[in-house]
C-alpha cells in the first residue's frame, strides 16, 4: 500500500511543501521511520531531529520551516497523522456475530439490539446489556448487572453481582469490579470478612485499564465518576468515591474510603491512605505517598506527599549533602586540633 505525498496532503488537508509526486511506502515515529516513510515532529525546536533521520518527508506544525525534507505542514500534527497511518494500516473492521452459541446466557438476561456476545462469556440472572455493546470471550457478568450502551467489555474481565456500567465504558481484559473489599474485623484473635453488601458503578465514558481491580462497597456503592480513564493495574478499594475526569495512570493504589474531585491526576504508583480527599484539580507527581487530605489545585509529590516547591527545596537541600559531611568532618578536625592546643596550654 502506497500514496503519493500530495494524496496525503490532501487526506489531512495541510499544506504541502516540497514533491508531491514523492512516494510513500508507510509512516512511522521518527525514531523508527525508514526510507519511504513519512513521519512527524510536533514542536518547531524538534526540527534538528530531522538532520539524522532516514525519513523521507515529515508532518509538522505551520510554524517549521522545512530544511530539506519535504513538509506536510498542518494545524493539528497529531490528528494529521493518526489519518495518515490508519491510510497505511486500516484498523480491522468487527462485524457483528450477535450472541455465540459457545457463549451461556441465563434466560432472564435482557440483551438490547446488537449485542454481541463472544464465545466463552457467561452472563448471569437478570443481566441488561444496552444497545450495540460487545463483550468479548471469557467474560463473566454475574448476576444483576446492568451494562449501559456502546459498552465494550474485553476478554476474561469479571463482573461480580450488581455491577452498573454506564454508556459508552471501555473495560479492558483481566479487570474485575465488585470483588470483596479488604476489610476485617478481629473476632477472639480472627480476622472475620466484614460486609460485602455493595457494588460497583462506573458513569458514562469511563475506560478501565487491563488488570485494573475495582472493589464492591461494604454497604453502598464504589463509584467512578464520568469520563475518568484508569491506565493498567490500578488498585481502587472498597467505598472509594473517584470524581470525573480523573487520571489514574498506571499501579496507583487508592486505600478505602478515600474520595476524589474532578479533573484530577494521580501518576504512576502513586499511593493514597484511606479516608482522605483528594481536592478537585490536584495533581499527583509518581510515587507519591499521601497521607492528607489535598486541597483542591495542589500539586503534590514525594514520601509523604508535600507540596511540590517545599519539595524542591528538600531534594536541593539533599543534593548538598555529601558537601555539608565533608565540611562538618573538616570543622571537625579543626575543633580537635583547638581542644588539643587548649590542653596543652593549660
Amino acid at each position: 500500500m502506497q500514496a503519493t505525498l500530495a494524496e496525503l496532503a490532501a487526506l489531512v488537508h495541510g499544506q504541502l511543501i516540497g514533491d508531491g509526486d514523492l512516494t510513500i511506502q508507510g509512516a512511522a515515529p521518527l525514531r523508527d521511520a525508514g526510507p519511504g516513510e513519512i513521519t512527524l515532529i510536533d514542536r518547531p525546536d524538534r526540527s534538528s531531529c530531522l538532520v539524522s533521520s532516514r525519513a523521507s518527508a515529515v508532518v509538522a506544525p505551520r510554524s517549521v520551516v522545512p530544511n530539506g525534507v519535504p513538509v506536510i505542514q498542518v494545524d493539528d500534527v497529531h490528528q494529521a497523522f493518526k489519518v495518515i497511518v490508519a491510510r497505511f494500516h486500516p484498523p480491522r473492521t468487527n462485524h457483528r456475530i450477535g450472541v455465540s452459541p459457545m457463549a451461556v446466557v441465563s434466560p432472564t438476561a435482557t440483551l438490547g439490539i446488537n449485542v454481541d456476545v463472544h464465545p466463552l462469556t457467561t452472563i448471569g440472572d437478570d443481566v441488561e446489556i444496552g444497545d450495540d455493546s460487545t463483550i468479548h470471550s471469557g467474560v463473566h457478568i454475574m448476576a444483576g448487572s446492568r451494562i449501559g450502551r456502546q459498552v465494550t467489555i474485553f476478554p476474561n474481565v469479571v463482573l461480580y453481582e450488581n455491577t452498573i456500567v454506564g454508556p459508552r465504558c471501555v473495560i479492558h481484559a483481566d479487570a474485575v469490579l465488585g470483588a470483596y473489599g479488604f476489610g476485617y474485623c478481629c473476632d477472639q484473635g480472627r480476622h472475620q470478612l466484614s460486609a460485602q453488601l455493595g457494588n460497583v458503578i462506573l458513569g458514562a465514558d469511563v475506560e478501565v485499564g487491563a488488570g485494573t481491580t475495582i472493589d464492591r462497597g461494604t454497604y453502598g456503592p464504589t463509584s467512578v465518576g464520568d469520563g475518568t480513564k484508569i491506565d493498567n493495574q490500578v488498585m481502587i478499594a472498597h467505598n472509594c468515591r473517584i470524581g470525573r475526569h480523573n487520571i489514574l495512570c498506571a499501579q496507583v493504589g487508592i486505600a478505602g474510603s478515600t474520595s476524589t474531585g474532578d479533573h484530577v491526576v494521580m501518576a504512576g504508583q502513586v499511593g493514597v491512605r484511606d479516608h482522605v480527599h483528594i481536592g478537585t484539580g490536584a495533581m499527583l507527581g509518581a510515587m507519591s505517598g499521601v497521607m492528607n487530605d489535598v486541597p483542591d489545585g495542589a500539586r503534590m509529590v514525594g514520601i509523604p506527599a508535600t507540596p511540590e516547591r517545599e519539595q524542591m527545596v528538600k531534594q536541593a537541600a539533599l543534593s548538598k549533602l555529601p558537601e555539608m559531611r565533608r565540611q562538618l568532618k573538616h570543622l571537625q578536625c579543626a575543633v580537635d586540633k583547638l581542644l588539643e592546643q587548649t590542653g596543652q596550654t593549660q
